[in-house]
C-alpha cells in the first residue's frame, strides 16, 4: 500500500495525505493523479482506479485543504472559513460513489469527482454532527493527523499507537533516562514550540 489510514475515516485520512503540514517542508502524499487514484482505491472509497487527471488532483487537494481548514477551525472554536465551507459543500453536492452488487460481491466504481464527493460527504457528516466534539489532532509535534477520539474518557493522544504513540513513548522513556521531563503536548506549547 502506498498510503496510510490511521484514522479509519476517509475524510480525516484524506486530510492526512499532507503530512507534517506545519513543517517547513510538509510531505505531500498526493503528488500525481496516479497517487490520488491509489488513495481512493486503498481507502475503499472506490474498488478501482477512477482515472484521475491533473485537474482532478488539483480539485482534490483544494477540497482536502478546505476540509482541514474547517476541522482546524472546529478544534480551536473559531467560525468556519466561508470559502472552505463553500468548497466542501460543492464537492459534497456532486453525485457520490455508488456501490454495485455483482455475483462476486460488492464493488464500487466511481469517477474521481464521485470519489471526492464521497469523502466530502463524510467530512460534512463529521463536522455537522455529534462526532465534531470528538475531533483531536495528534499529540506528536511533527504529526498533524486529525482523528476522532472514541476512547474511554477521551484520553487518546495520538493518531495511531503503532506510529506516533510508540515514537512519543520512546521519546518520553529516553527523556526519563536522561533525567529530563518528557515533552508532552502541554509542555511543548508552554515552551513556545
Amino acid at each position: 500500500m502506498e498510503h496510510a489510514f490511521p484514522c479509519g475515516n476517509p475524510a480525516l485520512d484524506f486530510v492526512g495525505t499532507l503530512r507534517a503540514r506545519r513543517n517547513d517542508e510538509p510531505a505531500e502524499m498526493l503528488g500525481s493523479p496516479r497517487s490520488l487514484d491509489a488513495w481512493f482505491r486503498e481507502s475503499g472509497v472506490t474498488g478501482a482506479d477512477p482515472g484521475s487527471t491533473a485537474a482532478d488532483l488539483a480539485g482534490a487537494i483544494a477540497v482536502r485543504e478546505a476540509i482541514y481548514a474547517l476541522v482546524a477551525a472546529r478544534l480551536v472554536g473559531q467560525e468556519y472559513d466561508p470559502e472552505a465551507l463553500t468548497l466542501v459543500n460543492e464537492a459534497a453536492a456532486q453525485p457520490d460513489a455508488v456501490p454495485q452488487l455483482s455475483p462476486t460481491g460488492r464493488h464500487v466504481h466511481a469517477t474521481a469527482a464521485q470519489a471526492l464527493s464521497t469523502v466530502a460527504r463524510v467530512a460534512v457528516t463529521i463536522l455537522g454532527g455529534p462526532d465534531a466534539d470528538l475531533l483531536k489532532e495528534c499529540g506528536r509535534p511533527e504529526c498533524t493527523q486529525v482523528y476522532l477520539d472514541h476512547s474511554r474518557g477521551s484520553r487518546r493522544e495520538w493518531c495511531a499507537m503503532a506510529t506516533c504513540g510508540n515514537k512519543m513513548k520512546a521519546a518520553a522513556y529516553r527523556a526519563r533516562q536522561r533525567g529530563n521531563p518528557p515533552l508532552t503536548p502541554s509542555r511543548q506549547s508552554s515552551l513556545g514550540e
